[in-house]
This record gives C-alpha cells, sequence and structure tokens, in this order.
C-alpha cells in the first residue's frame, strides 16, 4: 500500500504549484516536528499530532497522538474511519488535508493552507500601513544608497583631500570626518591615541601606511640587516607570491620586509601580536644556503633546530674586547678574578660560619645564598651589577686603620690611590686593631660596620712591605685578585666582566623566580672564577620547545627571546673613556689607574 501526498502552495500573485510525492507506507504521521511525513509548521498543530492508516477494506483510519483533535467534515474528533473512495477532509490548524482514492490509484491527501486574513480585512487594515505614505521600495533603496555614499565615502574622501597636511602625531585629533566606519578593528593598546586620526598613518588614501610615515615617530629603529642581505636570505618568491605583490603595490603596499609585513594593526585593543615563527624560519632555517658568508647558524625551530647559545666571554688574559663562543666548545671565562662559588654556597663552610655570626640583623641566613650578593634590578628581569662595597665588603673588609675611634677604608678599585693612603699613615708603631692576629689572615670582629673583617698589615703599614702584601696571593687585593707587576711594582690584573653573556637574545629572570638559581645555574658546584655558569640549550628546552610543540610546558616562538630590530646604540651609551659601542661591548673594566676605569666598579 502507499499514498500520494500533493503539496498545494499559493504565489504571492495567486498562482498555484503543485508538488507530488509517494510513500510506500500503510501509516503516515503527521504534527509540526520536521521528521514526521506530513510536516505541518502551525503552532496550532502538536508536534506529534495524528496518524493516518491504510486499513482492510479500503478503509481508512485517522487516530489523533496528543490531546488535540482534528476536524473531518466540519466535525471535532479525536478518531474517524471512512472509506478511501468517499474521502473526507480534515483540518488541523491552517493545514487542510482532503483524503480520497481514485478507482485504481493510491490514496491521495491534497495539503493546503488557508489564508491568514479575509481580503475585506487586508483592506481595512491597509490604510495604517507606511506603504500609503513613504515612496516604492525602489525609491527608498535609491535613498539609502545615497545617504550611505555622501555619508560613509564622499564626506570622508572630501575632507581628507581638503585638510591643511600636518605631521603625525599621537596625541592630536583627526581632520577627517566620519572615517571611524573605515576602521577594520580596533589598533593595539601601544597606538590607540590614533583611534580618531586615521590620517597620521594613512597618509594617502587608499593606499597603505608606508615606511616613511612610521619612521616618522619611530626613528630610532634599526634594520634587522641590510636590505639587500634581507633580500637575498629570503630567496626567490614563487609564481603566487609574486602575483599577490604585484596586486598589492598597485595599492601603494611595499614590498616584502616593509614595516606592516610583520607589524599588522586593527587586530583588537590588545598588546601587537608577536611575530609568527614562521616568519623568521623563512630565512634562518636554512640561512646558509643563501648566504654563505654567514657566521649565523641556521635556526627554525627552538626544539628541534636551534644552535647551542653562544656566549660573550674574554678567555685570555690581555684581551681587550670579548668574544662570541659556543657553550658546546665549554669555554672558559678569564675575568681576571680569584672567586669560588662553591666555597660561598657550602651550608657549613667557614663561610656560612661568617654569614651565622653576621645574623639576620644584617640580612644573612644561617649560610650564603644567592641573593646575598645579586640584587636583583627594579623590574626583576636582570641584575644589578656586584659593588665591592655593597655585596663583598660585609665579610671582606678593606679596614686597614683605627685612629681613637674612627676606621680607615682603602678605597676599592684605585691601587694609586691605596698606595697613596697606605703611605700616608703614621710610621710610629701602633696596636693593631685586631689583636693576635695570624698575619696574612682575617677573622670577624667587632670593628667594622655590620662586624666586617679587619685586615691587619702585620707592621707600620706605611712601608713598602705592607703594600706588597696586601697585593700579594694572600694579601687583602689577591685573595679575589690576580697579583702581577706593572712597571716593576706590585698590582692586580684589571677585571672584566661582561654585563650581557647573551647579547643576541633577551632573558627574563622574573618570569622564572618560580624557580631556584641552581636548577639553570651551577653555581654551588663551582670551584673556579673560570667557570661558565650559563645553563645549555639542554636546560632551557626542559620546559621550552618550538612554538608548534605542543608537549612542552611552554611553547616558545622565536619573538619570545629574539628581537627583530637590532639595538639602538644610543640606547647603550659606550663606557666612560671608550668609543661608541653597543649592548654586545658593555664590559666593566676594573682595577687600573686609569680614571675612567676608576669609576666603573661604582657605575657598573
Amino acid at each position: 500500500m502507499a499514498f500520494l501526498i500533493r503539496t498545494i502552495d499559493t504565489t504571492a500573485d495567486g498562482r498555484e504549484i503543485i508538488r507530488d510525492r509517494k510513500v510506500d507506507k500503510d501509516v503516515l504521521t503527521l504534527g509540526r516536528a520536521a521528521e514526521h511525513d506530513l510536516h505541518l509548521p502551525d503552532l496550532a498543530v502538536e508536534q506529534y499530532h495524528a496518524r493516518i492508516e491504510q486499513m482492510a477494506g479500503g478503509k481508512i483510519r485517522v487516530e489523533a497522538a496528543g490531546t488535540l483533535g482534528f476536524h473531518i467534515d466540519g466535525r471535532i474528533s479525536k478518531s474517524a474511519q471512512f472509506p478511501a473512495q468517499e474521502g473526507a477532509e480534515l483540518g488541523l490548524g491552517s493545514y487542510r488535508l482532503l483524503v480520497s482514492q481514485g478507482t485504481d490509484g493510491p490514496v491521495t491527501i491534497t495539503i493546503s493552507q488557508t489564508e491568514g486574513r479575509t481580503t475585506s480585512s487586508s483592506d481595512a487594515l491597509a490604510g495604517f500601513s507606511l506603504g500609503a505614505t513613504l515612496p516604492g521600495k525602489r525609491a527608498m533603496a535609491w535613498i539609502a544608497l545615497g545617504v550611505i555614499m555622501l555619508a560613509f565615502l564622499a564626506v570622508p574622501i572630501f575632507t581628507n583631500l581638503t585638510r591643511t597636511p600636518v605631521p603625525p602625531a599621537i596625541d592630536r585629533p583627526g581632520q577627517v570626518k566620519m572615517d571611524a566606519s573605515w576602521s577594520s578593528g580596533p589598533l593595539s593598546l601601544a597606538h590607540h591615541g590614533l583611534e580618531d586620526n586615521c590620517e597620521a598613518c594613512h597618509v594617502e588614501p587608499f593606499q597603505s601606511v608606508r615606511d616613511e610615515t612610521c619612521l616618522s615617530c619611530h626613528a630610532d629603529i634599526a634594520d634587522h640587516a641590510a636590505q639587500p642581505r634581507q633580500l637575498a636570505a629570503r630567496g626567490p618568491m614563487s609564481t603566487g607570491d609574486d602575483i599577490q605583490w604585484a596586486i598589492a603595490h598597485q595599492f601603494g603596499k611595499e614590498g616584502p620586509g616593509s614595516c606592516t609585513t610583520c607589524h599588522t594593526e586593527h587586530e583588537g585593543a590588545g598588546r601587537m601580536e608577536p611575530t609568527a615563527q614562521q616568519f623568521c624560519s623563512d630565512c634562518h632555517g636554512s640561512l646558509d644556503t643563501r648566504l654563505t658568508d654567514t657566521a649565523i647558524g641556521n635556526a627554525g625551530d627552538f626544539g628541534t633546530a636551534h644552535p647551542q647559545f653562544k656566549a660573550l666571554l674574554f678567555t685570555a688574559a690581555g684581551q681587550t674586547k670579548p668574544a662570541r663562543i659556543s657553550l658546546a666548545d665549554q669555554p672558559r671565562e678569564f675575568s681576571g678574578l680569584r672567586f669560588p662559588h662553591k666555597m660561598h654556597l657550602l651550608p657549613n663552610g667557614g663561610v656560612a660560619r661568617m654569614a651565622g655570626n653576621l645574623g639576620t640583623k644584617n640580612n644573612y641566613g644561617a649560610a650564603l645564598v644567592c641573593a646575598d650578593c645579586h640584587t636583583p634590578t627594579a623590574d626583576g628581569s636582570a641584575f644589578l651589577p656586584i659593588r665591592m662595597e655593597d655585596d663583598c665588603e660585609a665579610c671582606h673588609s678593606l679596614v686597614y686603620d683605627k685612629v681613637g675611634t674612627t676606621f680607615r677604608t682603602l678605597r676599592h678599585g684605585d691601587i694609586d690611590q691605596m698606595r697613596a693612603d697606605l703611605a700616608a699613615m703614621d710610621r710610629a708603631p701602633r696596636v693593631p686593631a685586631v689583636s693576635g692576629i695570624i698575619p696574612g689572615r682575617r677573622r670577624p670582629g667587632p670593628f667594622a660596620q655590620g662586624g666586617l673583617y679587619y685586615q691587619n698589615f702585620g707592621r707600620p703599614a706605611g712601608s713598602l712591605v705592607a703594600i706588597n702584601r696586601a697585593l700579594a696571593k694572600d694579601g687583602v687585593c689577591g685573595e679575589c685578585h690576580i697579583p702581577t707587576m706593572t712597571n716593576g711594582r706590585a698590582d692586580v690584573l684589571p677585571v672584566r666582566l661582561v654585563d650581557h653573556y647573551l647579547v643576541k637574545s633577551r632573558f627574563d629572570h622574573k618570569a622564572h623566580k618560580q624557580e631556584k638559581c641552581t636548577t639553570c645555574h651551577g653555581a654551588n658546584a663551582s670551584e673556579n672564577a673560570s667557570d661558565v655558569l650559563l645553563p645549555g640549550i639542554k636546560t632551557c628546552r626542559t620546559c621550552h620547545m618550538g612554538a608548534e610543540d605542543r608537549s612542552a610546558e611552554v611553547p616558545s616562538s622565536c619573538a619570545m627571546c629574539h628581537s627583530y630590530h637590532p639595538a639602538n646604540a644610543k640606547d647603550h651609551p659606550p663606557l666612560p673613556g671608550k668609543g661608541k659601542q653597543g649592548i654586545g661591548d658593555k664590559v666593566a673594566l676594573i682595577g687600573r689607574a686609569d680614571p675612567a676605569q676608576r669609576q666603573l666598579d661604582r657605575v657598573w
């Protein structure tokens, strides 16, 4: 058995559209739900309203499935049965179902929908419609188009072309009117002050922002590299890229390497997003194949394709400029100092006992820890240079004389001044400031600030022997410095301390404050000042992997550690008495008589 379902729809001009479909079933379900055989989208129809069934003997049975019934031949019923050939009309909401059967055809159900309202009621309400007073739809469309063109195109273009050209400024209101609708999104926080001053960046209408406009404010930004080398490193573009750039050039967009290639705006009112790793790896992933003269190693992903770190180091006495050396070569640093970290960090050693004697009133604990000597910068990202007076003198006193109740202290970092101070002492014998001391050794005592060591030179300090003893290997200077001879006089080698080891990258200690210092720096096992206590790339990879690595604790792109623009030399002033230097040459040279060098211990 089967049903023929015929649907009759009426168009706006009164034409009927008839659609037929055949359903090979004995039972049809109907309701408002779309899964029924007869879908009747009317709120007066239940989700599952009724079922129509063909029975033996050519009869049709209709049963209501819910609480609502249906109309059959003008009567309300919940169940009805009638011969198929006689037919019947069913009413459900606004729908009418005519059920009938020919002599030898299938049972036909014709579905039609009654009019929502009569013609007379429509005519009665027509006087209250806006259509009676407004122009026609076509006229309204043209009027709306004219308003849009005037407000959002003509006014902005006219005010842009007639404005007075002025240098761009972040605090100056814009002159172009009604141009906010042209913005594709909010500016970043750095450029938020230009939200209503589009022409500050978009100098020419319908033209991309150009480099000279960016540089009018960012004048100190340096190029990543010389433009010819950048183009050579990038390599030839594909045909598709060539076509896209050719189109972009027609709209004033500059070629690859322009500011807008990396710095995209209108991405939201937040920080400007860092450049994606792929942008860097396109060149640096196989850099040596296009720049055969480069000394830069290939780098495409921090987790899988990155060379070992290179540190800026002095490695030999007499070296005047530091060199960048890979940590894979296990370099040794020559700073001119003798300093064993391990001895200072042993929890049960003599230094620990000294820290205990100094006590908590002087901010020391039971033993020395890294923070006792290394002081973070104000922002916590790095550490201040070590100063003998602030970080060492609590234990390594430079007191050399006591006059009454006043103690005299040698001036650190100036050997000529030290010679003058010792030579000027009264030559008459005196009682040592600390009695019972072993010559050449020191012990804790109350005779200097905070319980400082007191250095007894063993005899009248004005003698040459006393001066030479201070500069000897076991003297007050020789304990930390390497003794030498200069023009026949006792002296110490100059100290060369690098202020920034990894000059091609940046590192924020504040972001790693949850870690112990010894997690990355092996200071507690270092017995020589020549040990380079920098973590290698393997240590960093315990947390950091490439930007696309999903297993890493910290997925890290190139921009996390590297800056695209090199530091400008004027942001990193040269050392006193030295030539113009960048950050890579920022070192401290301490211990000579040169007046410029005398101050470095205090400056750095």
